[in-house]
Order: structure tokens, then C-alpha cells, then sequence
């Protein structure tokens, strides 16, 4: 049903995002990632995509790539004024920069 929305409207970010969060759910992580960046290109201020992303990119071990992520993520949620998004991006990022 996403994808059949997302032919239509490709830039919907709540279909993108819910795409992105099934394909993560069903253990397709890469796919996932596709579809969170591509959610991140077209509708930068989709602050749950950041965290999301985040969440995923550290529980593959990838914190590098997590630590960027959530930084664009805590932009984002301060352009947003999305308090609740920052501080828990924020608290991710606090652990595993330790």
C-alpha cells in the first residue's frame, strides 16, 4: 500500500517514513536506510526520520554514520522547535560518543 502511494506521491514523507519503518521492522536494514535518506533529501525537517535512522544505524554498529545522522536530526528538530526529538537524538548521541 506505501509503495503504491509513494508512485503517486513520491516525496509523502509519512509514507516514506512508514516504508522506511516497515522495511527496518521486517530486519531489511539497508532498505531502510535507502528509504530514510531518501526521506531526509526531500523533506529535511521529517525530524522522527532522523531519529529513527539513528536508532537503526547504531544497532548495525555504524556509529559513525549514526553520530551524522543524528546530528542532522537535532538540526532539524531545532528548526522544528521538536523538543522532545532533541533531547532524546541528543541523549543517543551522548552514548555512543562515549
Amino acid at each position: 500500500m506505501l509503495t503504491e502511494i509513494l508512485k503517486q506521491q513520491p516525496n509523502d514523507a509519512f509514507a516514506r517514513y512508514g516504508l522506511a519503518m516497515a522495511y527496518s521492522e521486517a530486519g531489511q536494514s539497508e532498505e531502510a536506510l535507502v528509504e530514510f535518506a531518501h526521506l531526509h533529501e526531500n523533506n529535511p525537517d521529517y525530524v522522527p526520520g532522523y531519529q529513527m535512522a539513528g536508532q537503526l544505524l547504531v544497532k548495525l554498529g555504524r556509529t559513525g554514520e549514526a553520530q551524522t545522522v543524528l546530528a542532522t536530526g537535532i538540526e532539524a528538530a531545532n528548526r522544528t522547535g521538536n523538543t522532545h526529538a532533541f533531547s532524546e537524538m541528543q541523549a543517543l548521541l551522548d552514548d555512543i560518543g562515549e
